[in-house]
């Protein structure tokens, strides 16, 4: 019988840009940790990834930005010649061994999608892919190749498909958006905090995508605060009518979980019921939608004990169709807590009271429901005329 696939090697844990940068690839073995000391991850779910290959990565990157981050990570391309190209900057950091850490990382999400494409997996979950905001020649916000990009762009390549790529980060996932803007059998779809208080400062409702791609772009921008009522009514609505309307062939989706109220970046009031839900509406998308092809990532989250491998653990149970609830294993929280700058969380669940009640709710729920209004009405309208 055909199983989830985890893709997992140490390797993935090679992404590091220096022991103070908050993008954290500790995250990933937390998780891995959390799963198998809760019993819900074994071996035989465990898939090698492979290294993506510099003509898989141009399917999306330009090969002078290849080369220049292979020659950013052997210490030949510094300074401004660096900075050209994203590289050596604040957000981004070089690093030794930057262009293969991140071809590990692309070569997971690719092995996630084979996977799932040749029926030898019923999903694929890559924890440590998720790094939307690269562009085709240049690094940004943390992410050198963009693993989502390059796997939507080989699925359409390899196996004819079209892609919809749902995007629950905090922060808009631009690099994706952009890469098929003009595109219409690759959908972006993602809900972020809004671009006025976040970067990368875009995702607004207007952005529909042009040319051919036009109406193939959605958006949806939630204000600051948004707590989970809101945040899953516009995401659940949206992944329904979105999949309904593009028909897609696969699910590719990116699981940032840096809309926490923890989050120490973001400005949004989330806690683990939305964390809980996400995988969920996004597996029965795929199930109704696509034959259950449904490829994850992970994304941001800059919360790496408390809220990450909780969150992404969820995506794994939800693929295995597992809920836990209740205390977490004893022996994880004891193996990590010795490392942990804060006290780690004892429960599956977030407690209650996690925070004071927000004094603008009825105010931000109107606001996002119009959000979601604009994002959606051409939907909508050519839904009416039929």
């Amino acid at each position: 019988m055909k199983k989830p696939v985890f893709v997992y090697s140490d390797d993935l844990l090679r992404y590091k840009f220096n022991e103070g940068h908050p993008f954290n690839q500790l995250r990933v073995k937390l998780t891995y940790d959390l799963l198998s000391m809760s019993g819900a991850l074994d071996d035989s779910q465990i898939v090698q990834p492979r290294m993506a290959t510099d003509e898989e990565l141009a399917l999306i990157h330009d090969t002078s930005y290849i080369e220049a981050v292979k020659k950013a990570g052997d210490g030949t391309l510094k300074g401004a010649a660096a900075e050209n190209y994203g590289l050596g900057t604040e957000d981004t950091p070089i690093f030794p061994g930057m262009h293969e850490a991140s071809a590990w990382i692309v070569g997971a999400t690719l092995t996630a999608a084979d996977m799932v494409m040749e029926g030898k997996a019923t999903y694929g979950f890559n924890a440590s892919g998720g790094l939307h905001h690269g562009f085709r020649g240049k690094a940004s916000g943390f992410c050198v190749y963009n693993d989502s990009a390059v796997a939507i762009a080989y699925l359409k390549k390899k196996y004819g498909a079209r892609v919809l790529y749902i995007d629950t980060d905090a922060h808009h996932g631009d690099g994706v958006q952009w890469s098929f803007y003009e595109d219409p059998d690759a959908c972006t779809l993602s809900i972020h905090e809004t671009g006025r208080y976040l970067f990368p400062g875009t995702g607004n409702v207007t952005e529909k995508g042009q040319s051919d791609g036009y109406g193939y772009s959605f958006n949806l921008p939630v204000d600051a605060f948004t707590e989970d009522e809101s945040w899953l009514e516009l995401y659940e609505t949206a992944v329904h009518e979105v999949a309904s309307f593009f028909k897609p062939d696969v699910i590719l989706s990116q699981n940032g979980a840096d809309a926490h109220y923890y989050d120490p970046l973001t400005h949004l009031s989330v806690t683990m019921k939305s964390y809980h839900a996400i995988p969920r509406i996004a597996k029965e998308a795929a199930d109704r939608f696509c034959g259950g092809k449904w490829i994850a990532t992970g994304g941001g989250g800059y919360d790496i004990w408390r809220v990450v491998p909780r969150a992404w653990s969820e995506i794994w149970l939800a693929m295995n169709e597992m809920d836990l609830e209740g205390s977490l294993p004893m022996e994880w929280i004891e193996k990590w807590q010795k490392t942990a700058p804060v006290t780690l969380p004892l429960t599956w669940e977030d407690p209650p009271g996690l925070y004071k009640p927000i004094p603008r709710k009825p105010e931000i729920m109107e606001k996002n429901s119009l959000t979601l209004n604009k994002a959606l009405h051409h939907i909508r309208d050519s839904r009416k005329k039929t």
